[in-house]
């Protein structure tokens, strides 16, 4: 596989930065909305043909240099025995929560994979469909971020009810990290073994938490993770992480991505050249006009020269962006050459 994105993650010379979009493969795209209005969530995921199709659109549509898999970091609770419902307007909810030691062990991480059956016919598929010089990116969601949603039942802005459940029951908060992690780590050995060349690791719920917190609760169950796969190219993205990056530095990873609060020098000072950077472009600057958009992508390039690269969006594309203009941020980035 000779492409951009591999290379960079392996720490090769590239004339550009390669680039794709968290959030990609869905809401913002017009054909991807027409499926959702025909099949739930779930039937989007599971389906091999669904999901194959909205995995690949965005390289079709749109030019990104790699594929994303079309699935969700909530996989695992409901593989644990925990039905998820994505409700129009209030997103995930959980139909039961995890706050004792009773519903602790009514999570069954027993032979999980048996109750995934179609990941592998999807992968498979997807591969199938994709040209060959993009890569297909697997993904889960970090322990953390799916406990998150564990305890509090739902979507939070602050997830309050999670973060005082962990600091007030630190011993069974942790067995519950634990056992998500187990499942997370056979999903993923799942996904790469039926076919993802590369990963990410979601920790969108890291940044909630202060450094003290984050040791204890979040980073050594992602450590768990990439520690698991050393050899495969893997990237680890903490949203709000700016005041961790010490610490994710040393993490077995290829790459780091960054959000839209992160500078470009700060990042540089804090991490070593032999992880990749990502990101880091606001979504809503994919709002603004053509000519602003172009300024500030080539801009947000340059910024990161003499670091190894690949170009994102500081979060997932957000559902009101026009598909011209995710179109103008890719071809803007494939315009781009080093100096």
């Amino acid at each position: 596989m000779n492409n951009r994105f591999i290379k960079v993650l392996k720490g090769e010379a590239v004339d550009r930065p390669p680039v794709w979009m968290m959030r990609q493969a869905g809401r913002y795209l017009p054909d991807y909305m027409k499926l959702k209005a025909r099949y739930s969530f779930f039937e989007r995921i599971e389906t091999p043909e669904l999901a194959t199709e909205i995995t690949v659109m965005p390289v079709h549509q749109v030019g990104v240099d790699a594929a994303i898999l079309f699935s969700d970091i909530l996989v695992i609770p409901k593989v644990l025995g925990i039905d998820v419902e994505l409700i129009p307007g209030k997103g995930p909810v959980l139909d039961w929560t995890v706050k004792s030691e009773s519903e602790y062990k009514k999570l069954n991480g027993e032979d999980i994979i048996s109750r995934m059956p179609t990941v592998e016919a999807c992968i498979k598929m997807i591969k199938a469909e994709l040209p060959d010089h993009i890569p297909l990116i697997g993904f889960v969601g970090s322990p953390w971020t799916v406990f998150c949603y564990m305890v509090q039942g739902k979507g939070s802005k602050d997830f309050s009810e999670a973060k005082s459940f962990a600091y007030n029951h630190p011993s069974l908060a942790l067995k519950i990290l634990d056992k998500i992690t187990i499942a997370t780590i056979e999903y993923l050995g799942h996904q790469i073994d039926s076919g993802v060349d590369v990963f990410q690791v979601f920790d969108s719920w890291g940044g909630l938490l202060d450094r003290k917190n984050y040791l204890q609760f979040s980073y050594p169950f992602i450590k768990r993770i990439c520690d698991a796969f050393p050899d495969f190219p893997s990237i680890v993205f903490a949203k709000g992480g700016w005041h961790l990056l010490d610490d994710l530095n040393q993490l077995q990873c290829n790459a780091l991505g960054l959000d839209w609060t992160i500078s470009a020098d700060y990042a540089k000072s804090k991490v070593s050249k032999d992880k990749v950077l990502q990101g880091n472009l606001d979504p809503s600057m994919l709002l603004s006009s053509d000519e602003i958009l172009v300024q500030r992508t080539n801009e947000m390039i340059a910024s990161f020269e003499g670091h190894p690269y690949v170009a994102n969006l500081g979060h997932g594309i957000l559902p009101n962006i026009p598909v011209e203009k995710a179109k103008l941020f890719i071809q803007t980035v494939k315009n781009y050459r080093y100096s």
